[in-house]
């Protein structure tokens, strides 16, 4: 069955850098593409960012361009959001899950399946 399990969430301060890892098992991985999400307390969870696990190719939303990066290790099956430059603005739970839909770029949420139990990420000011 397909599993994706978050990890690497933490405290850290604004300015800090964090890298999460959203391990998969139990789908064919090139086929799919990976959305990171995050979800703010009292608000909509919400893209952050997308990676096609065939091509590499990655999407941002425009809140974290040029701080954020995704990458992947096909060997591991395993998928990273390195966040940078972090402010409390990037606080929430973050969560991984997938989709086979061409229009995976858009990062709806509700595009998206086979949600991870997700990772806290704290950033104080």
């Amino acid at each position: 069955q397909v599993q994706l399990v978050e990890s690497g969430g933490d405290l850290v301060q604004s300015g800090g850098s964090l890298r999460l890892s959203c391990a998969t098992s139990g789908f064919e991985f090139n086929y799919a593409a990976l959305g990171w999400f995050r979800q703010a307390p009292g608000k909509e969870r919400e893209g952050v960012s997308v990676i096609h696990l065939g091509d590499g190719i990655a999407y941002y939303a425009d809140s974290v361009k040029g701080r954020f990066a995704t990458s992947k290790d096909d060997t591991k099956r395993t998928v990273y959001l390195h966040m940078s430059d972090l402010t409390p603005e990037d606080t929430g739970d973050y969560y991984c899950a997938i989709t086979y839909t061409t229009d995976y770029w858009t990062m709806f949420p509700e595009r998206y399946g086979n949600w991870g139990p997700g990772t806290q990420v704290i950033v104080s000011s």
